[in-house]
């Protein structure tokens, strides 16, 4: 799930996991054939502003998780519904310097959409925006932080770990004034591309739209991961902020103009080929503690 406050000025994105994709112990436990992701369970808090960054990540195993139809448990932290609105009520402690994150977020969906789409030619990998239209009310008391804005949440599924299938992929979501519209860039293992250009309604209608010519951003600046995008002729697509820039992933604020409009855009790449690599997994421990409890 990511948000946006209304005036831009600070962010917070919130992932939660079953079976952690980026997880080094699940890999590790693969390895050794033993799968079962229950016991590799976490909520990915990212918060950005001036005055509140914060990264937490802790992986927990099978003991910590308890699940309903209608509640997730991870640890200290819940993920429930509560009437319209899909709460999130977060208690972590931040890496890698340690401090307390407590707070709720509050999604409340304009819609649900009942469709997924293959991200891949043979249909392993599923991507299914469940949300795309949503309003969000963010209420932390650590680190103090109250606002409203736009949000998203979406799932991403597959039988077989993203490194088998993928070698890369660009996602970004644009706030369109009541709609969104989402880009999906994804390149398989095989070398064949697949793309998705959505704009989807408030009403959760999806409209499928001929995506503009593919540009490419500056590569990240500590980690040179390749990144790029959508954007209309005529306009040069520019990266506003980099929020997350690591050995396989960038998380950046991008303006583009798609659909006859400029947009500001949540976006991210994925580099598989790194995440795969044996260095970048012995570095994943220091942004993921792990805890079975």
């Amino acid at each position: 799930m990511d948000a946006l406050s209304e005036d831009g000025r600070d962010g917070i994105t919130l992932i939660a996991l079953i079976g952690s994709v980026f997880s080094p112990y699940y890999a590790w436990a693969r390895r050794r054939g033993e799968s079962e992701p229950r016991d590799h369970c976490a909520l990915n808090v990212a918060l950005y502003g001036a005055d509140a960054r914060r990264w937490t990540m802790t992986e927990r195993g099978r003991p910590a998780l308890h699940q309903t139809a209608e509640r997730l448990d991870i640890g200290p932290s819940t993920v429930y519904w509560n009437g319209d609105a899909l709460v999130i009520a977060v208690d972590e402690i931040a890496v890698p310097v340690p401090s307390r994150v407590r707070g709720q977020v509050r999604v409340y969906p304009a819609a649900i959409t009942r469709r997924d789409f293959a991200l891949d030619p043979a249909g392993r990998h599923r991507w299914w925006p469940i949300a795309p239209v949503a309003r969000v009310e963010v209420a932390f008391e650590r680190p103090a932080l109250r606002w409203v804005g736009t949000g998203y949440f979406d799932m991403n599924s597959g039988s077989e770990p993203l490194e088998q299938g993928f070698n890369r992929w660009d996602w970004s979501r644009a706030d369109l004034e009541g709609e969104t519209a989402i880009l999906y860039d994804t390149q398989a293992r095989t070398g064949q591309e697949t793309q998705l250009a959505l704009r989807i309604d408030s009403k959760g209608g999806i409209d499928p739209f001929a995506a503009p010519p593919r540009t490419p951003l500056p590569t990240s600046r500590i980690w040179r991961i390749a990144r790029g995008t959508r954007c209309e002729q005529g306009f040069l697509a520019r990266i506003d902020r980099t929020l997350e820039d690591t050995p396989f992933y960038a998380r950046s604020v991008v303006r583009t103009r798609l659909l006859t409009r400029e947009v500001t855009a949540m976006h991210e790449s994925l580099n598989l080929k790194r995440f795969a690599s044996g260095w970048v997994q012995s570095l994943l421990p220091f942004r993921m503690p792990r805890v079975v409890w």
